[in-house]
């Protein structure tokens, strides 16, 4: 049998910042990892034992990449489920399952399964096109989010307005009911192969304005306990449901009744979880390891209150990245800095990210807040 720390070939689709900090992890095992990406120049690109350039969504790249490995995972969902379905069936371990990455690509399909398997989340209605929206009846505002390739903010519109119907996607969509809610939480699940499961504490999350980018995540969340532990019961049932190996984001509606609702998942290590590196006793890193190899699943107890800033690239600069405030951030207690190694940034872009950590959470916020107008990310 070869042995996860040496012999085993790890395939990861996809070569951004998750799979950078994923390598940085395996590393501590030996862990000989492949990566596919598209770009040339992926974070990526000069840490892995092997890189190959090419797409993701193509059957027979996917499908020869995969050849050459023993196990394969993901770190972004959009990839060819097709080939990965055939990989299966020659005898190459793909995790987590193509059947949850095909799920997961379509937020429709998400969220009929959702309902159908009687987990909380809010109303709903898939359309066809944008003249659908015509015929809804809903009072607005609403949400529409596409089915497919949406991301970070991406192929999702509020409609408050008649006058927005014309400017709306068309496109097959998911139509939403706004949810007025006390604050948005995420939690994440690990599962491994004999069914082991374990969650991470729940963390609460603080949007950017205009990006829709979480800006601040704050772990563990400002929730009773009754909330943590809802959260972490939907989500092992969530697991058991997919009979998931590897792990799962699961982003939450906290209402103003206390009541949870699912809004999205994710089949793979998450931006709600970065802070687990220096937070946590295991990683979400170390934890997807762990859960797709067949190891015992790590303790994911906080270690102290932790908060993650997001770098993201200054409005009005595009180029090479020069991260003004370096040093001061570097002075403050408590701080470690996560650089993504992308040459280029351009507003919004994700750059890298700082975790804060300190026993007292006010002060670890108030940290953050520091952090957050000293270091900017800004080009020549």
């Amino acid at each position: 049998m070869k042995t996860f720390y040496g012999s085993l070939k790890l395939g990861i689709l996809g070569g951004g910042q998750l799979g950078r900090m994923w390598i940085q992890n395996a590393l501590n095992y030996n862990v000989n990892v492949s990566i596919l990406d598209p770009d040339k120049d992926a974070p990526c690109k000069n840490i892995c034992d092997r890189f190959e350039v090419g797409s993701l969504a193509d059957y027979e790249t996917v499908y020869q990449f995969g050849k050459t490995v023993d196990l394969l995972t993901i770190e972004i969902e959009k990839v060819n489920v097709a080939a990965l379905k055939q990989l299966v069936a020659e005898g190459v371990k793909v995790y987590p399952d193509p059947t949850i990455i095909e799920l997961i690509q379509d937020k429709g399909a998400q969220k009929q399964w959702l309902k159908e398997h009687h987990i909380p989340t809010s109303d709903f209605k898939l359309i066809s096109d944008r003249a659908d929206l015509s015929n809804l009846k809903w009072p607005m505002p609403y949400v529409q989010k596409l089915r497919r390739d949406g991301y970070d903010g991406k192929g999702v519109l509020i409609i408050k307005e008649q006058a927005q119907l014309a400017a709306a996607f068309e496109a097959p969509s998911l139509v939403e009911k706004m949810v007025d809610f006390e604050k948005e939480i995420a939690i994440i699940v690990a599962r491994n192969e004999s069914g082991e499961i374990k969650t991470f504490p729940a963390v609460e999350m603080d949007f950017h304005p205009t990006a829709n980018l979480v800006e601040f995540q704050i772990s563990p969340a400002a929730v009773s306990d009754f909330i943590q532990l809802k959260a972490a019961n939907i989500a092992e049932n969530i697991a058991e449901a997919l009979e998931l190996v590897g792990l799962l984001a699961i982003e939450f509606f906290v209402t103003k009744e206390g009541d949870l609702l699912v809004n999205e998942m994710a089949p793979r290590p998450h931006n709600s979880g970065h802070q687990t590196i220096e937070g946590n006793v295991c990683s979400q890193f170390d934890q997807h390891l762990r859960a797709i190899t067949g190891q015992p699943l790590g303790d994911t107890s906080s270690i102290a209150n932790a908060v993650m800033i997001n770098l993201l690239g200054e409005e009005g600069f595009e180029g090479e990245a020069i991260y003004q405030g370096l040093e001061e951030t570097l002075h403050l207690p408590g701080v470690y800095i996560h650089l993504y190694g992308k040459k280029i940034t351009k507003p919004f872009r994700k750059m890298g990210h700082v975790t804060v950590i300190n026993q007292d959470r006010a002060l670890a916020i108030k940290i953050a807040k520091e952090v957050k107008e000293k270091l900017k990310v800004i080009s020549k």
